[in-house]
């Protein structure tokens, strides 16, 4: 026997939440199989099992807060027998027999489907205490709820998913308000107001850990930090021959392709070494100057916005920085990124323009000083060498903390990425 415990969290992180159970009592598992999921504030930590064998029993359910190294079940041998049911459940069983599906003809007796997981109409006594809150707080109907768990069971997540409108029954709404009965008195004027008809629902649902760690923090920052933003636009027309020109040379060597994200990255880079106050961040009554170059690319995932970090950009090329943002990329998505890869950081890059934002004042990634926020590309009439063209043009943001940086670098530092972006031969040159 072994005890399974919760990973060693890192001196920020006191708590966590058990967000699911992969494996179930009784069910055989491999080295390496992920056993369970726990959420941080930070990020979700995988348990998995260390050897070969069986998960006996399970200490802590769906929902429950842990600490770090605390037990969360017991592992056996792989030769060990099944964990059985508890004698009270498995008599109840017994003498009860199958439970009927209540919305069937006859009260007949639902059987398990061809997959061995429970029918739905059967799930309602195997729901975790997470998931009894979730459906209890949404009014939600759990033989509706599609199941994704291990053998069948409905977890957390499918309980939040349907809560959030995914394709399950509601309950019964609110019934619509009675047409008004004919009255003998003189008709009153009709108020001027639309009165809704048909139901009209809302949904309660917990924030996560991360969420509620994200608003904290920018909370904190607003309330700290003096914020100021200066804007700037660049015509991205030579950026985007030189990255038309080259596509091709540069996948076939590289094996990515050339993104705008590597130049804004390379051009951050060279302004954060003309302007050392950007890269540098408060702490207490000093300045601390950094000198090394960890930029912050913000990655949107299921769970939040997350900042994983470049180490050490001015040693980079484009195409290690083309690869390392898409391999962070992936691990935000499939939530496998670590507290190592958002921890640190001098100087942090986010880009609306992926999802149509033309103009934001993006809020700086405490304890830096300075966030660089890159928007949509449009294609607008701007006046060059004295006449009106047509040039794809970005506008830039740049957030800062008037504390320590002051307007003139802040703006210094934006207008420099803008020449490196409209000359980018400069910035490959090192001009």
């Amino acid at each position: 026997m072994a005890d399974i415990k919760v990973p060693v969290f890192s001196e920020s992180v006191s708590e966590g939440t058990l967000l699911t159970w992969h494996k179930q009592p009784g069910e055989a598992v491999k080295r390496g199989d992920v056993l369970a999921e726990i959420e941080t504030d930070k990020v979700v930590l995988e348990v998995t099992a260390q050897a070969d064998g069986v998960l006996q029993s399970v200490a802590k359910n769906e929902g429950d807060t842990v600490l770090s190294e605390e037990v969360l079940g017991v592992m056996g041998d792989a030769g060990s027998a099944p964990v059985a049911a508890p004698a009270a459940k498995a008599t109840e069983e017994e003498t009860s027999g199958p439970i009927p599906d209540e919305k069937s003809a006859g009260g007949t007796a639902v059987q398990p489907d061809s997959t061995g997981n429970q029918p739905a109409a059967e799930r309602r006594e195997d729901l975790s205490p997470a998931v009894r809150k979730v459906v209890a707080e949404n009014n939600l109907d759990s033989t509706q709820i599609p199941a994704t768990g291990p053998r069948g069971n409905i977890t957390k997540q499918d309980a939040v998913v349907a809560a959030q409108g995914g394709s399950t029954d509601q309950g019964p709404q609110k019934a619509a308000a009675p047409a008004s009965t004919p009255s003998a008195k003189p008709a009153q004027p009709a108020p001027s107001a639309t009165i809704p008809s048909g139901p009209r629902t809302e949904q309660r649902v917990p924030m996560t850990r991360i969420r509620a760690r994200i608003a904290e923090r920018l909370k904190d920052v607003q309330n700290t930090a003096a914020l100021l933003t200066t804007f700037n636009e660049v015509n991205m027309q030579p950026s985007m021959d030189l990255r038309k020109k080259y596509q091709d040379q540069f996948v076939a060597k590289h094996g990515v392709k050339l993104g705008f994200m590597s130049l804004f990255v390379r051009a951050a880079t060279e302004a954060l070494k003309a302007f050392p106050l950007v890269n540098a961040s408060i702490d207490g009554k000093d300045i601390v100057y950094h000198g090394f170059y960890d930029i912050g690319i913000a990655v949107a995932s299921d769970r939040g916005l997350v900042v994983p970090i470049l180490r050490d950009t001015d040693s980079m090329g484009l195409a290690t920085i083309e690869k390392e943002i898409a391999a962070y990329a992936g691990k935000a998505r499939s939530g496998k990124l670590t507290m190592e890869d958002m921890s640190g950081g001098t100087f942090s890059i986010t880009n609306g323009g992926t999802f149509g934002s033309m103009m934001s004042t993006p809020i700086i990634n405490a304890p830096q000083s300075a966030i660089l926020g890159m928007h949509n590309i449009i294609e607008r009439p701007i006046a060059q060498n004295g006449q009106v063209v047509i040039a794809p043009m970005m506008y830039l943001a740049l957030s800062y903390d008037h504390r320590i940086i002051d307007g003139k670098e802040a703006v210094l530092f934006l207008v420099m990425i803008k020449n490196l972006l409209e000359d980018p031969a400069r910035m490959l040159l090192e001009l």
